[in-house]
């Protein structure tokens, strides 16, 4: 399996140098075994760290707002604060592949530039997000920001031609009515001290920022099959370190202009869990929203925009659970129905995902024979 991952560092692998590497008797066969099980390694290595990220991120940022933290941008910018830690697994991939002069290491510059433009989009979305969660409760927010998966499919059919399957579409339909039915049991659930205007502000900003997470997801997509040479996960990775590096920048200036900076240690010093906590849950923050986007853009590269929203989607009930246990918010047996389609969307659309994977194994392996 290692010597698999580091040629796909080094681009694509082609019938004829995998089957000279494989067992002489079913070289087709062997060769299709191991660029399956890599591709599921890297899908549900990418899954994992988007499930800390999708449950833990927002957890720790309402924790700041629930205990004496009230800027706007400091959230947003935490979202993407945690990119250097990039640098780690940049760096060893660049040691591994030993010889990176051959200009297959380091992602093309038209990459990098759609990195910019999808990092101007994620500072937006991210400030977008912050605000919303501030005048929200954990399990409004993820109903909400579930949406998303909607926007998704829409904007992959209009982007990318994304066709729909049975699977798909089923997944999209069962995990859209556990939304509603979610939304149904939390309707009019108003943090304290929060007015019905902020309450519907945080709603509406919510609800954007899930249709502008929808819009980026295909755009990641299309950017990396624009890049004019073989896409590598090193080349995915610098994309992602560039993208976080700009959202970061523009949320940069929107503390600036706020003087959060300035602001930060007045606001530590009376937070309500203390100063050594409130530096900690930043700290936690930044990085637990960096394994969300790594997972994010994992995902597209393995698969596809699509499946990145439909894990998303899923997750975000898990999200609730862990509400629930965290601050306490009520279960009632509307979120348990609703945690239960969202589970059968989500076994749905990984079957299907299966089987078009094993027709499109099969079919590679008549081609072969053909031949």
């Amino acid at each position: 399996m290692a010597m698999n991952i580091e040629r796909i560092e080094h681009g694509v692998v082609t019938n004829d140098e995998e089957n000279r590497t494989a067992a002489p008797m079913h070289p087709m066969k062997s060769s299709s075994l191991k660029s399956l099980i890599t591709k599921w390694w890297l899908l549900l290595l990418n899954a994992a760290l988007l499930a800390v990220g999708t449950i833990g991120g927002p957890l720790l940022l309402r924790l700041y707002f629930l205990h004496g933290g009230s800027r706007r941008w400091i959230p947003g910018w935490l979202q993407t604060a945690g990119f250097p830690i990039l640098l780690v697994p940049i760096g060893i991939l660049y040691v591994r592949q030993g010889s990176p002069r051959n200009g297959k290491f380091f992602a093309s510059p038209k990459l990098l530039l759609c990195g910019v433009f999808i990092g101007l989009l994620t500072g937006i979305d991210s400030f977008m997000y912050s605000l919303g969660l501030s005048y929200l409760p954990v399990s409004t927010s993820s109903l909400l920001l579930s949406t998303q998966l909607v926007f998704t499919a829409v904007f992959a059919l209009i982007i990318i031609r994304h066709k729909f399957t049975p699977y798909s579409t089923n997944a999209v339909v069962l995990m859209t009515l556990g939304s509603i039915l979610l939304g149904i049991s939390k309707s009019g659930d108003r943090p304290a001290g929060v007015t019905n205007a902020q309450y519907w502000l945080g709603f509406i900003v919510t609800l954007g920022a899930a249709a502008l997470l929808g819009f980026m997801l295909p755009i990641t997509e299309v950017s990396y099959t624009k890049v004019g040479k073989a896409l590598t996960y090193s080349s995915v990775l610098q994309f992602q370190f560039v993208a976080a590096l700009s959202a970061t920048l523009f949320c940069t200036i929107g503390m600036l202009i706020n003087k959060d900076f300035s602001a930060m240690p007045r606001e530590a010093s009376k937070y309500e869990l203390g100063t050594a906590k409130y530096y900690l849950v930043l700290l936690a923050s930044a990085i637990v929203w960096q394994l969300l986007f790594i997972g994010n853009m994992g995902l597209i590269f393995c698969s596809s925009s699509l499946t990145s929203g439909v894990v998303n989607a899923t997750l975000l009930p898990v999200t609730e659970i862990a509400a629930v246990i965290v601050y306490h918010e009520k279960f009632n047996g509307q979120k348990g129905m609703s945690l239960a389609l969202c589970i059968w969307g989500f076994a749905s659309y990984f079957y299907g995902s299966y089987r078009a994977t094993k027709k499109q194994q099969l079919g590679k392996g008549t081609e072969e024979v053909t031949k």
